[in-house]
């Protein structure tokens, strides 16, 4: 179950037919937060993603089509997308860099030496606050989880085993 990117799309092929794939991409949308608008052979749908220290949302047609031997296609094809900076993070990772810079230069200036260890700790609190949870989440990793639902829908499996990644805004 491997997504593809082909032409600005995204495509997933999935076992089972296409009311089974759509309602695997609805329970996919209600568990990633997304807004899901169904259609008679797809809808629309605007996922909230994350790509390092960007945070969006990108809106888009997801369209579900059968083919052969009982395989569905899901394909999505972005038409919008909105990112802006996650600022808090920003404004600790500047701190981190005057921490850093303060940690590498007190040997050629000594008169730094008595905050070189206030920068250390400045520069490994970024590094644990924001860098150690930096994710990229989006259209690739949510068709991923429309194929975890559509497994678990095709294997008979109706348990709660499926957890998105979390989002931190």
């Amino acid at each position: 179950m491997d997504v593809e990117a082909l032409e600005g799309r995204r495509r997933l092929v999935v076992a089972g037919g296409s009311a089974s794939a759509l309602a695997a991409v609805e329970a996919a949308a209600e568990d990633w937060g997304a807004d899901w608008q169904a259609g008679v052979s797809g809808g629309r749908i605007e996922l909230p993603v994350s790509a390092g220290l960007r945070h969006g949302r990108v809106t888009g047609r997801i369209d579900v089509s059968s083919g052969h031997g009982g395989e569905t296609e899901v394909s999505f094809r972005p038409e919008r997308s909105d990112y802006w900076v996650w600022t808090p993070a920003v404004v600790v990772l500047v701190l981190a860099v005057a921490g850093a810079a303060t940690t590498v230069l007190w040997p050629f200036y000594p008169r730094l030496l008595p905050v070189a260890p206030f920068g250390a700790i400045l520069a490994l609190g970024a590094w644990f606050l924001v860098i150690t949870r930096l994710q990229n989440r989006g259209a690739e990793e949510f068709l991923e989880l429309v194929g975890m639902h559509a497994a678990d829908a095709a294997s008979g499996d109706e348990s709660d085993g499926i957890h998105p990644p979390e989002e931190r805004l």
